[in-house]
């Protein structure tokens, strides 16, 4: 079989894949890999992942670009290696992949190179897969794609209403884009809906499966998060702070970056959810007050 089987082989699989050179820098880029991260061949053979584009970081916000990056191990090593990471789409929001890499060798067994493959995180994909259905109703935000102001407000009464007859624990979340009114000023209202949407897409790669993210209003995010500690609540909370903050949106030849302010309570047995509501909007002004980019949980 020829070279060029095999390649049409690669590019049918559904998993991205790439393949670097010892030096790190794309000779291979296949067509699963261009719907998965929005850049095409032709913007990344001869390029480094590194180089402002997919830009990994994990859960805690650890660019591994500059230490701890999969490829870079297994070129070095030899080994395999696999980590489940966020990667950085063209459009700037962070998307959950899991990345499984494997050395390349000469015919003498000398390490040239490495490849790499990705998906989606498959909690994830399969919530898409779901949440994708509710588009035949008028439950989303036509903007971003995420659930609405009456889709947060329904789904809040059934989860309220859960909690007072299971005596389960619910969190509610907050968050509010800083300085949102300044991108909109400065680059016009289609950068700021694509700033949004960028936004909305990060703060969902970074939820459990079973979390819900609606947009409640103008740049504000409403994220409800059944069977939760205010410990858990926190860490949530962090990592969204953090994907939000290393998310960018490109336009042109300007990198455009934003951060959020979070504030979240745990609600009590029995509250009324109005309640509820006004705790965390409470503690999303104490995050802006301190300086905004924080994330404050009522103790």
């Amino acid at each position: 079989m020829n070279h060029a089987f095999y390649v049409d082989v690669l590019h049918a699989l559904a998993d991205g894949v790439y393949v670097v050179d010892k030096e790190q820098k794309i000779i291979f880029w296949n067509k699963a890999a261009e719907r998965l991260t929005g850049y095409g061949s032709a913007e990344v053979l001869g390029k480094k992942c590194a180089d402002n584009m997919l830009c990994h970081v994990n859960a805690e916000g650890k660019e591994l670009c500059m230490n701890g990056c999969p490829l870079e191990l297994t070129i070095q090593e030899g080994k395999l290696a696999e980590a489940a990471v966020f990667m950085r789409h063209k459009n700037g929001h962070r998307v959950p992949v899991t990345v499984k890499t494997s050395p390349l060798r000469d015919d003498i067994g000398n390490v040239i190179g490495a490849v790499e493959f990705f998906s989606l995180s498959l909690s994830r994909e399969n919530f898409f897969s779901e949440f994708e259905k509710l588009r035949k109703e008028a439950l989303l935000d036509r903007l971003t794609g995420v659930g609405n102001r009456r889709f947060a407000e329904i789904t809040l009464e059934n989860v309220c209403s859960q909690s007072k007859n299971m005596n389960a624990s619910y969190g509610v979340l907050f968050v509010d884009i800083d300085y949102f009114k300044h991108i909109n000023d400065t680059w016009g209202h289609l950068v700021g809906d694509e700033v949004l949407r960028m936004v909305s897409k990060s703060l969902d790669s970074g939820l459990r499966i079973f979390d819900i993210i609606s947009r409640w209003g103008g740049e504000e995010f409403l994220l409800i998060l059944p069977n939760i500690t205010a410990q858990d609540l926190l860490i949530v909370g962090e990592r969204l702070r953090m994907l939000v903050e290393t998310s960018w949106y490109e336009y042109e030849d300007t990198i455009i970056k934003v951060t959020a302010s979070f504030g979240g309570v745990i609600a009590k047995n029995g509250e009324e959810l109005q309640s509820v509501l006004q705790r965390a909007d409470n503690q999303l002004y104490i995050s802006k007050d301190n300086g905004r980019n924080l994330v404050s949980i009522e103790n």
